[in-house]
């Protein structure tokens, strides 16, 4: 169980940073998230993510780092309190659990046809397939609302806050009520990052699970 929920919503996560670095804001959306994102070709950051149920009991607690190259790679390493990576090279997604001494592998158009990755994969413009507007202020954060254009049970809504002028969190409700809450700190806009970052390296004897294994 702890397995499944932490692929779900690390799949969710990634997914949406590939949208929005990927696709520009619609041309209603707020200019700050506009400019934000005008021009972005890398991330580096460190970041903590908490998963609650619909009762606001908390499933996950989990912190690491993340590094982002346009077009189409990524590398999301989770550090506590289970080590998990999550690669793409642009071609191929990787998904490693150390502890089970296990890797699945997808072709990346494949791991992002499915839902939620298809609203947010960025193959279609992000305002044709969700709303996108201002929502206020509150906890020291200027907040952007998006919401699916159809009727989805995996993603009801999402939230993005800035601090200032910097990304800062990202916030997921599914149609079940689950809450996804990521937030950012130490981020690094278009610095140079290591193309070996996209490639994984995976320890011996690993069990390696997808096409062509």
């Amino acid at each position: 169980m702890r397995i499944q929920i932490m692929r779900d919503w690390r799949g969710f996560v990634f997914t949406l940073w590939l949208a929005l670095g990927l696709t520009p804001a619609s041309a209603t959306a707020a200019d700050l998230v506009s400019e934000w994102f005008s021009g972005l070709e890398s991330i580096q950051a460190d970041f903590s993510q908490q998963v609650f149920d619909s009762s606001g009991e908390q499933m996950q607690d989990s912190q690491g780092k993340v590094w982002i190259q346009r077009p189409g790679r990524f590398r999301w390493d989770y550090r506590t309190p289970y080590h998990q990576l999550i690669v793409s090279d642009g071609k191929r997604l990787w998904t490693y659990d150390e502890d089970l001494e296990q890797a699945t592998v997808k072709d990346l158009d494949a791991a992002l046809s499915s839902t939620p990755a298809m609203l947010l994969s960025g193959y279609r413009p992000l305002g044709e397939i969700m709303t996108w507007e201002a929502d206020g202020e509150s906890g020291g954060l200027k907040w952007y609302r998006l919401r699916p254009r159809a009727a989805d049970a995996s993603v009801e809504r999402v939230r993005i806050g800035f601090a200032g002028r910097q990304l800062d969190t990202i916030e997921v409700v599914d149609g079940f009520g689950n809450h996804t809450r990521i937030r950012f700190s130490a981020m690094q806009r278009n610095h140079k990052l290591d193309s070996d970052l996209f490639h994984i390296q995976l320890p011996e004897g690993t069990d390696v699970i997808g096409p062509g294994q």
